[in-house]
């Protein structure tokens, strides 16, 4: 593979001729108007990456790549759609799609996505001479082989963390706010002595708890006044969706991300959604989460509010404001909060 070639599929001419245009500045691309087309140019060694419409007649995008993953597996595939439906992603992650657009998308961000999706082809290249390496000399190359499986290890969780970011930067300024949440947690851990497995997921694990808003519709994400009872009741979901996203995870790390996408917004009190759990029933991942998130939304610009001081944001939460009263939080990890508020500060006003 000389160059870098990018298969593009959408049944719309004008979409596909205006995203051929874009993409060849830097890339080779091979337009094609449907995915049956695809499948008879489609020659791994020449591919680069896939990048197609979920929704085409006949065959669909997850479709595709299903059938391009069934004849590589190397091959990244970025699939793009206008319709946020919670099967769709589903089923695109668990294809193992290396990537989800959700149209309209600025130009960058497609070719974000492709560059990455380029660097992963590479890598996929390189891991593939190594592992014939190892093949005929496995005592030697032993050291070689951990580091590999560990890259796929890292590579294994990057479609989940994309959809993580997609959602987060629907409704941020700045798309630093997983980032926070990812430090935050991890203060809290290791203040409350969890033990080093604890410890090590929790940043990254944390970095997913609004994953479910993928799912939320726009006009209810981003409306800049108070939601409705029904509304509300919508946005809550996000709890739901998340948990369906990373329901069958088989890696400890993305159980406990499950976990934190259903659970932080319980309350020790019982007030909390989606199930009104209660105290200790809470699991501990998500009482930790709970109070990092409601720190660096005060402190956070959203589209309904402006951003809170630090000193405003812990009056709030440790005092209250009639919507939030100290009863909502764990009193272990409110007093930890309390002690170690210098270092929520600092987090928060480094990653900008």
């Amino acid at each position: 593979m000389t160059e870098n070639t990018i298969l593009l599929v959408d049944d719309e001419p004008a979409v596909l001729k205006s995203l051929s245009m874009m993409l060849s500045e830097k890339y080779s691309v091979l337009p094609c108007r449907s995915a049956k087309q695809a499948l008879e140019v489609f020659r791994p060694e020449e591919i680069t990456v896939v990048i197609s419409d979920i929704r085409m007649p006949k065959m669909t995008g997850i479709d595709l790549a299903e059938k391009i993953q069934s004849m590589s597996n190397e091959v990244p595939v970025i699939l793009m759609t206008a319709y946020a439906e919670i099967d769709s992603i589903v089923s695109a992650v668990g294809k193992h799609v290396f990537d989800l657009l959700i149209k309209p998308f600025e130009p960058s961000v497609l070719m974000d996505s492709v560059a990455r999706a380029v660097r992963n082809r590479k890598d996929a290249e390189i891991e593939k001479q190594l592992n014939i390496m190892l093949h005929t000399e496995v005592v030697e190359k032993s050291a070689m082989l951990v580091e590999a499986n560990e890259k796929m290890k890292d590579l294994s969780l990057e479609a989940v963390q994309v959809l993580s970011s997609a959602a987060e930067c629907r409704d941020s300024d700045t798309g630093k706010h997983i980032v926070r949440i990812g430090h935050y947690a991890h203060n809290v851990s290791v203040e409350l002595g969890l033990g080093d497995d604890f410890i090590s997921d929790i940043p990254t694990a944390g970095q997913m708890h609004d994953i479910g808003k993928i799912g939320i519709p726009d006009n209810i994400l981003l409306k800049p006044g108070p939601l409705t009872k029904e509304e509300f009741e919508i946005m809550k979901t996000h709890t739901t969706i998340g948990d369906r996203i990373l329901s069958s995870a088989k890696t400890r790390l993305l159980k406990m991300a499950g976990s934190i996408a259903l659970n932080h917004h319980e309350r020790w009190d019982g007030s909390g959604y989606p199930q009104g759990l209660i105290k200790e029933d809470i699991p501990i991942e998500g009482r930790i989460v709970f109070i990092c998130d409601q720190y660096d939304a005060l402190r956070s610009k959203r589209s309904y509010k402006g951003p809170f001081t630090h000193e405003d944001a812990m009056s709030i939460i440790l005092k209250g404001d009639g919507r939030t009263v100290p009863a909502h939080f764990d009193p272990d990890i409110l007093g930890i909060f309390r002690r170690t508020e210098h270092l929520f500060k600092m987090i928060h006003d480094y990653y900008q």
